[in-house]
């Protein structure tokens, strides 16, 4: 039994680390995830198209199994897994592939149990907001977060935009986002989240409390940019990069997550003169687009 999900990557508005409140956006680059049931061995085999750690892929496969012998103990669940994941973000870059890949592998793994044993959905028992938790404690359990990227994790699973209280896992605000051109630069260098400084992020917590009363108000673009620049600040980004987007003609640019990409907003006719800007730098400029859909089966056999 096979089950193939597509999990979107996110944008930062607010980095939560600081005030545990945050909120982020769904963007069109994607991590898929295929799990297959096979044979009855319990073994979790677990290979990516890129080169990375799978620890954090084994976690979230334990974790729904774990999860399906307690909600459903009338059931025997013996069976191995094959896991193969395929991505289209950059790692440790700050575009949520650690959430992406867990919302994908949990969906993906939830479904084809879901399937293999005939066990109809029951929102009163597994529901959306359990699978996003269960990827969420993955992804602090494998050390690939600080916080567990409640406002990241959210985003790619729902689509569009989310504002969150990361504390108690709560979505606070969300609804589709207008489509609009997103610019992404990604310098060449690398940046995991859960390596960064808590401390030096924490001393910035009543300035970006500040940017988030703007996000939960609805002013996006003030938030996304007073947020990003902030935590350059704190980060020892060049904030220039962000300024350079904007007076390029972006509505808004700043760092997303903990970096090292940067991500602008920017209307049609200055998209060529933000991708300009950012194309003098070294490293990758990419340009793509909102993703309201978010983490979703796209194929099953």
């Amino acid at each position: 039994m096979k089950t193939i999900v597509k999990s979107p990557g996110s944008a930062t508005i607010i980095n939560a680390i600081a005030t545990g409140y945050g909120s982020a956006f769904g963007i069109k680059r994607y991590v898929t995830a295929e799990v297959q049931l096979k044979g009855s061995d319990s073994l979790i085999i677990c290979r990516a198209n890129k080169n990375i750690d799978t620890t954090l892929m084994e976690i979230c496969v334990k974790r729904v199994i774990n999860k399906f012998k307690e909600v459903y103990s009338n059931i025997e669940f013996y069976t191995g897994f094959s896991v193969y994941t395929k991505s289209t973000l950059p790692v440790s870059s700050g575009l949520s592939s650690s959430s992406a890949t867990s919302n994908a592998i949990v969906m993906a793994t939830a479904k084809a149990l879901m399937k293999e044993y005939n066990i109809n959905p029951d929102k009163n028992r597994i529901n959306d907001l359990e699978l996003l938790n269960i990827g969420v404690d993955a992804s602090l359990e494998a050390g690939v977060t600080i916080t567990g990227a409640f406002d990241d994790a959210s985003a790619s699973f729902h689509g569009g935009l989310t504002v969150t209280n990361n504390n108690t896992r709560e979505i606070l605000k969300i609804h589709e986002m207008e489509q609009q051109n997103i610019l992404v630069y990604m310098p060449n260098i690398i940046s995991p989240t859960a390596q960064s400084d808590v401390r030096r992020m924490k001393l910035i917590a009543p300035q970006v409390k500040l940017a988030f009363n703007e996000a939960l108000n609805g002013n996006i673009y003030n938030a996304m940019t007073l947020n990003g620049i902030l935590y350059c600040a704190s980060l020892a980004f060049n904030p220039k990069i962000a300024l350079d987007a904007l007076d390029a003609g972006a509505f808004a640019a700043g760092l997303s997550g903990t970096g090292p990409a940067f991500v602008a907003i920017a209307p049609n006719e200055n998209v060529d003169n933000v991708m300009e800007v950012w194309s003098s730098l070294s490293g990758q400029v990419f340009c793509t687009e909102v993703d309201n859909e978010g983490t979703m089966v796209i194929g099953s056999g």
